[in-house]
């Protein structure tokens, strides 16, 4: 064995036993929308005297911290996001109404001397500075003399329960100096009984809580002295639990506003995971045979490779504290599919290099195919990761899961397919009895489709445009459906709310929807969405009118359970939407920055120009099936791109190969070679990955019905576009730069920069140094 095979195995081994022992000993962090539970993002919002900065929102971030540990909800999560953005998740909250209100409550504690009735002032009578008017408990409005206490002087605030008395449930309230409040009541207690100024009013929040009346018995300029207060009120447990926990809390800097706020109930998310499950052990078990019978003992190690690659991408996920989410889940799953595509590039090469040698040997062929195929497969990563990263930076909630999913994915996937399956195949093809039986490998025969391509050997290439008419007719038909359908955006691009109810019976979206106007709700939009579900999509929607929401679907349905619950603020559902757009531009503006960059000009343009025409096309038809835009769309979309360029990288980077072995052979020609020489990949490849995403479609849930749709008429619609429209776009814009035009006739053009030739075969244009050292780059990466 090679030092560099040794090297290989020690390594393989090395990471396999790393990921086994941290996959044992580190639970995996589940998402809220897999184990159930709350998460409210809030935004600080500045004020005239504070800018809600880092600074203010990290002193927000620890007021709120405290509120939460006296919720009592077990393992809560409060992260800084931004400079002015706090992610709350409360694992377990089902109602998070009292959440909300606990979190989105300024807590603004103020204790005033009451200088009289407040009937005497108008409304747009200007007041001193720090006066105000108010309306007590009983409605009655008070006018207030400026703060004499603030949240400040609290110590401590406790709910207790009036043993002796009537009062029932109570607060008392401790201040760190007895001076100020015995000096306030003092003062109160020199006018009469039953005056309005002998009463002291407590405001949190511009409103009064509670404005008791000095006790008879305190003395003029005495006061109440101890430092100890006590509000009573009609309180119940909860709400003077509630109360005590804000004053003691402390008053939050600056103002917040709930931007975002979803609910998952806990039976939507273990059915979402034993669902993922199932689709990821049918959808890998289909592959797995599948691979088995085209590629026989290399796809049998390939197999046992793909096994690897699960317990190193969750070992990865476990290792960094990543938070698996629903999209993330399918993500995992959608990179199994990923994961086969580097085996099969390496094993067709592996047939091609085995079918050409005049004395083959299987070891030999599965070296050169290792070689011949790692500038496809890192080209095709590094382009998937792009999308990954955009998802991360820009997209919102579980679906920044997916995009850290599939990043670790596609790196789990080129150590699983260029390390483990190595040292696996090369073990295997050295033992003599595989040497003596090459047939076993999988590798001596070149397979049905390329054995078919090569009898017939189609001339694909021979009319380009041809395949851009079809393509340029598809795409008009298709783009046809967002002007006359319109996009129908998802809650996170618009904003407003979407609750997802399992009820008792099936109910019709036509009741539910007459039940909800009776309710006081005509905007309410009703769908069914799957056996006794319905979801309520409405514009804007408060956690108390959420209530009445619930129980009038729960009238008509026999009862109504929450399972799911979104809310997005209008000014996020604009950021969300403005940063889809902005993703959008960037996947495919850096794609057109990486392609040119490792190929040429004409072959990123055609690439990009390529995406382009599948993310319209993709697009119209959710249009024409009036199907949701939204994040999980996005995610889709993007995965889309970029499993789509990896097709045309794939198809370029054999162009380039060709076109640097034979430099007289026109554009039309080497494209038409490459394509017929990587068919086989891309048909095998897009097996493999359908049996998953048809998995996923039919056992994955209605939570990932969609995005499995999405990725099947993506990847169907990207198979197609990289071979026909790519590659003829290539050759026309080949054509055109080097002045001949008519691609038509086999774009025999070479492109500006390379010359071009005349009939006779002379070269003529611009050549020299530069054209010779771009051929001498192309001869080393195509290698």
């Amino acid at each position: 064995m090679k030092s560099s095979a040794r090297v290989r195995a020690l390594f393989a081994l090395v990471v396999i036993a790393v990921s086994v022992y941290i996959a044992a000993m580190v639970p995996i962090r589940l998402g809220l929308d897999l184990r159930g539970g709350t998460q409210i993002v809030l935004e600080t919002r500045s004020t005239e005297t504070v800018e809600a900065g880092g600074e203010a929102t990290d002193r927000t971030l620890e007021v709120l911290r405290g509120r939460i540990d006296a919720l009592g909800v077990a393992e809560p999560t409060i992260v800084r996001s931004g400079d002015n953005r706090i992610i709350v998740e409360l694992p377990g909250v089902q109602d998070p109404r009292q959440a909300a209100e606990v979190l989105g409550r300024t807590a603004q504690l103020t204790v005033h001397p009451v200088l009289g009735p407040g009937d005497a002032t108008g409304p747009d009578d200007p007041l001193p500075k720090g006066e105000r008017v108010l309306a007590d408990e009983a409605g009655e409005r008070l006018h207030l003399a400026p703060a004499a206490l603030t949240g400040e002087d609290v110590e401590d605030a406790e709910a207790a329960f009036d043993q002796q008395g009537a009062a029932g449930w109570l607060v008392t309230v401790d201040f760190k100096d007895d001076r100020g409040w015995a000096k306030l009541t003092g003062e109160a207690a020199c006018h009469p009984a039953g005056d309005p100024q002998r009463r002291v009013a407590i405001v949190l929040d511009d409103k009064i809580i509670s404005s008791p009346q000095v006790d008879p018995s305190v003395a003029c300029g005495a006061g109440i002295t101890g430092g100890s207060t006590q509000i009573t009120g009609s309180f119940t447990s909860d709400e003077s639990r509630e109360l005590a926990l804000l004053i003691s809390g402390g008053a939050l800097p600056v103002p917040v506003e709930t931007v975002e706020q979803r609910t998952v109930g806990p039976t939507l998310g273990a059915e979402a995971i034993e669902s993922s499950a199932w689709a990821a052990v049918v959808g890998t078990a289909l592959t797995a045979v599948f691979i088995i019978v085209v590629y026989r003992l290399m796809g049998l190690l390939a197999t046992l490779a793909l096994a690897c690659y699960g317990v190193i991408s969750y070992a990865a996920l476990a290792a960094l504290g990543a938070t698996l989410t629903l999209p993330g889940l399918a993500g995992f799953v959608l990179t199994i599919g990923m994961a086969v595509d580097a085996n099969v590039l390496v094993f067709e090469r592996a047939r091609e290099e085995y079918a050409k040698r005049k004395r083959p040997s299987s070891r030999s062929a599965l070296t050169a195919g290792f070689k011949g195929a790692f500038s496809a497969i890192a080209d095709s990563n590094i382009t998937t990761l792009i999308a990954a990263a955009l998802l991360f930076l820009l997209a919102s909630g579980p679906v920044k899961g997916f995009g850290v999913t599939l990043a670790i994915g596609v790196l789990a996937s080129m150590i699983s397919a260029l390390v483990i399956t190595r040292v696996l195949a090369e073990f295997a093809v050295a033992r003599g009895w595989v040497h003596r039986r090459p047939k076993i490998t999988g590798l001596a025969s070149i397979g049905r489709v390329r054995a078919y391509l090569t009898r017939r050997d189609p001339q694909l290439m021979r009319r380009p445009r041809r395949w851009l008419a079809v393509s340029v007719l598809v795409l008009v038909v298709t783009g046809a459906g967002i002007l006359v359908r319109g996009l129908n955006f998802g809650v996170e691009f618009t904003g407003g709310r979407l609750i997802e109810y399992s009820t008792g019976s099936t109910v019709d979206p036509d009741r539910a929807r007459a039940a909800l106007a009776d309710a006081g709700f005509p905007q309410a939009v009703v769908q069914s969405s799957g056996d006794n579900r319905l979801t309520v999509r409405t514009e804007e929607l408060g956690n108390a009118e959420a209530v009445e929401v619930a129980e009038a679907i729960g009238e008509v349905g026999g009862g109504a359970e929450k399972v799911r619950d979104e809310l997005i603020g209008p000014s996020l559902g604009d950021e969300l939407r403005r940063n889809a757009l902005i993703a959008l531009g960037l996947a495919l503006g850096a794609q057109l920055v990486y392609l040119a960059f490792r190929f040429r000009w004409m072959f990123g343009t055609a690439a990009v120009s390529t995406l382009a025409h599948d993310v319209v096309i993709l697009t119209g038809i959710f249009a024409w099936l009036g199907k949701p835009i939204d994040g999980v769309f996005l995610a889709a979309l993007l995965t889309v791109i970029g499993y789509s360029v990896n097709d045309s990288v794939v198809v370029f980077d054999r162009v380039r190969e060709l076109w640097g072995r034979d430099p007289k052979a026109s554009l039309a020609q080497s494209t038409n070679r490459a394509v017929l020489q990587t068919l086989p990949r891309t048909v095998n490849t897009g097996i493999g990955v359908i049996f998953i995403l048809v998995a996923l479609a039919v056992l994955g849930g209605d939570s990932l019905t969609d995005f499995a749709l999405a990725l099947l008429i993506g990847i169907g619609v990207g198979t197609y576009s990289s071979v026909l429209t790519a590659s003829p776009l290539a050759i026309e814009l080949d054509a055109h730069g080097s002045g001949r035009g008519g691609g038509g006739r086999g774009g025999a053009g070479r492109g500006r920069g390379r010359g071009s030739r005349d009939r006779g075969g002379s070269r003529s244009g611009k050549s020299g140094d530069g054209e010779s050292s771009v051929r001498t780059r192309t001869d080393t990466s195509g290698e």
